[in-house]
Parts: C-alpha cells; structure tokens; sequence
C-alpha cells in the first residue's frame, strides 16, 4: 500500500509559513536547493547537481547532502508546530551509502515520532538520473526541538 502522506499538502498557512522560514536560510540559496514538497510531518528538498556542489571525483559533496537532509528534517518538524513555534537540530547522523550522483538530489525530512518539546525525524536522500531512475545514497536519523519563535 502506497504511503498517502507522500503526497498530502499541508495547509496554505503552514505551506507559508515554512517557505517563507526556508527563503531565509542563506545556506540552501547559496546551494541553490528548491523546496518542492511541504506536507504534515514531511518536507522534500531538490538540489541541482552542478559543479559548485561537487567534491573532487564531481559528486555532490557530503556537506551538501548533509545541509538538505538537515534542512528536511527540520522543516518536517515544524510542519507540525504552532505558528509561535520555531525548530533547531539537536543532533543527526547521516550515511552516506553510494557516491551522490545524479541531475539532482532529493532529500525527504519524514517525522518518525513528534513529540511537544523533543520530534524525532528519519533522512532520506536520493540521486536522480534524467531518466527519472532513483537510488537512495543517504540515510538517517535527527532529533529536532522546539523553540519559542525568535522575537516572541
């Protein structure tokens, strides 16, 4: 049975809400990745493959796989907060399970188990070809708390 929360919308405010949060981070502009999915418990993110985001064989850097995944991750877990709420990584951990190849890479933030303070959240990162054909190269695992919204 196919998981409906991979394509279920969050609300129009929620939706706002976290793009407008997503637009901030000078990080992912600078990368270059796209926000492309923003559901309950779930946000995508693309990053265009192109040679400012590869290391030394051409494949898209660990760190740049790495700041998707957290980006994700993070973005998951505030889909499920108020709009007095904020969200920092606590911590994560990451494997990197083939070289990061691809026209693009899609890293998938899901939350595994939210909670009021402390929301755990599963990674997922693939390569995609042209062609349309996926290869899961990043996997893990984050721990996301709750913050009363900056300037509150």
């Amino acid at each position: 049975m196919e998981d409906q929360t991979r394509h279920e919308q969050a609300s129009p405010e929620v939706q706002k809400r976290v793009q407008s949060s997503f637009n901030l981070q000078g990080l992912m502009s600078h990368l270059g990745a796209q926000m492309t999915h923003i559901g309950p418990g779930r946000v995508h993110i693309v990053l265009p493959s192109r040679p400012e985001v590869t290391q030394q064989h051409g494949y898209v850097h660990a760190g740049a796989t790495s700041a998707i995944a957290d980006s994700a991750g993070g973005y998951a877990a505030l889909t499920l907060f108020d709009e007095d709420s904020d969200v920092l990584t606590v911590e994560y951990k990451i494997n990197l399970l083939a070289p990061a190849s691809g026209e693009h890479l899609e890293a998938i933030g899901t939350v595994v188990k939210p909670g009021r303070t402390l929301t755990v959240c599963q990674l997922e990162v693939y390569g995609v070809q042209r062609s349309g054909e996926r290869k899961l190269v990043a996997n893990g695992q984050q721990t996301i708390i709750r913050i009363d919204r900056p300037g509150r």
